[in-house]
C-alpha cells in the first residue's frame, strides 16, 4: 500500500509517497482501508517537529475515514466492510491502510460522505471539548467563535446553534464570513475591521460574550478579555507563538483562560464525544464543511495550505 512518510523534522517537502507493506491487526486492532483523510494544523507541528512524534518513519495524520478491512482478536464494535470514521490512529492517517485502537474506530452514518467523516475526529472533537467538557455551555449563553470559517470554527458554530447558543463568528475573508453564516452564526463579524470587538460588545448588549473560542490566542487573547461576559471564559484551542494580557481584565469579570486539547481527553469524555457527534450526524444537526480536496501525493500543498490565512472548511487527502 502507499502511504506519505517522513525520515526528518521538515518543511512540508520532508513528506514522501511510498510504498510500505500492507498492515496487519494485533488483538483489538483494526485495519481500514482509507477512502478520505483529514488533514489538521497539529498534522503540520508534529511534521516541523515542534510536537512529540512517533519514531521516524512516520506517517502523519489522525483522521481519515473508510472501510473495516481487518479485525484482531477481539474486536466486536464494527465488522468487516463497514464504514466508519478514524479519531486517532495508531499507524497515521495519510496512507491507502490505517491501524487502529478499536476504541479509535466509530460508526460513519449514512449519507455522510467519505470527506466529511474525515473531517470530524480532531476538529468535531476539540470544538465539542472545548464547548461542553470545559467551558461547559448551556443553552442561552453566546458564544464568539473567534475563526469561525476552517474546520473548528464551522464545527463549533453546528454544535453550539444545536445545543441552543447564540453564536456570534469572526472571519477574515467576504467569502469566509458568508460561510459562517450559512452554518448558523447569528451575526458574523470581520476580525480584520479596527473596531470589530467594540462591536461584539454592541452585539451585547454591553454584557459581553459568555464563551470565547479562540484558535489564534498569540493574536486576540488579550482582546477576548476586554469583551468576556462577568464569569467568562475563554477557551484557547489554537495559538502560534507567546501574546501578552492584562490579568486585570480577567479579574474584573471574574472571568476565565482554559485550555483545550483532545488528547488531554479521559477516555470516558472521548467516548463522550463521539457518542455526541455521532447523534448530531443522525439526526442532521451536523455536516461537516469540505474546503478543498486534493490527492495524497500532494500532502506537502496540503499543509502549506492548512496553514493559510482565510480558512474554508476542512482540507481532505484522497489516496
Amino acid at each position: 500500500m502507499q502511504a506519505i512518510c517522513v525520515h526528518n523534522f521538515g518543511g512540508p517537502e520532508v513528506m514522501r509517497l511510498e510504498e510500505m507493506p500492507s498492515l496487519q491487526p494485533g488483538s483489538g486492532q483494526v485495519v481500514v482501508r482509507v477512502k478520505a483523510a483529514g488533514v489538521n494544523p497539529v498534522d503540520t507541528y508534529i511534521r516541523a517537529g515542534l510536537y512529540a512524534a512517533p519514531p521516524f518513519p512516520f506517517t502523519p495524520g489522525f483522521d481519515a475515514a473508510g472501510e473495516v478491512e481487518e479485525l484482531g482478536p477481539g474486536v466486536s464494535r464494527v465488522a468487516v466492510g463497514q464504514k466508519v470514521y478514524t479519531a486517532g490512529t495508531l499507524s497515521g492517517a495519510y496512507a491507502q491502510q490505517t491501524l487502529c485502537e478499536e476504541a479509535q474506530v466509530h460508526p460513519l452514518p449514512l449519507g455522510i460522505s467519505w470527506a466529511q467523516g474525515a473531517s470530524l475526529g480532531i476538529p468535531y472533537g476539540i470544538a465539542y471539548r472545548a464547548l461542553f467538557q470545559r467551558a461547559r455551555a448551556l443553552p442561552g449563553e453566546t458564544v464568539l467563535v473567534h475563526g469561525a470559517s476552517g474546520g473548528v470554527g464551522t464545527a463549533a458554530i453546528q454544535l453550539a446553534r444545536a445545543a441552543g447558543l447564540r453564536v456570534i463568528g469572526t472571519g477574515g475573508t467576504p467569502r469566509g464570513r458568508e460561510l459562517a453564516a450559512q452554518q448558523g452564526a447569528h451575526q458574523v463579524l470581520d476580525h480584520h475591521a479596527p473596531a470589530y470587538m467594540e462591536e461584539v460588545l454592541k452585539l451585547t448588549g454591553g454584557r459581553g460574550v459568555e464563551i470565547i473560542l479562540e484558535m489564534l490566542a498569540n493574536v486576540n487573547l488579550g482582546k477576548d478579555l476586554k469583551v468576556l461576559a462577568p464569569g467568562g471564559r475563554v477557551v484557547v484551542i489554537g495559538s502560534r507563538g507567546p501574546v501578552e494580557i492584562d490579568p486585570r481584565d480577567a479579574l474584573s469579570r471574574e472571568g476565565a483562560i482554559l485550555g483545550a486539547l483532545i488528547f488531554g481527553a479521559t477516555p470516558q469524555e472521548y467516548a463522550g464525544i463521539h457518542a455526541a457527534l455521532t447523534a448530531g450526524l443522525e439526526n442532521g444537526t451536523l455536516r461537516p464543511v469540505i474546503g478543498r480536496e486534493l490527492p495524497l501525493a500532494e500532502a506537502p500543498k496540503a499543509h502549506q495550505k492548512v496553514l493559510e490565512p482565510g480558512a474554508y472548511g476542512k482540507i481532505i487527502l484522497v489516496p
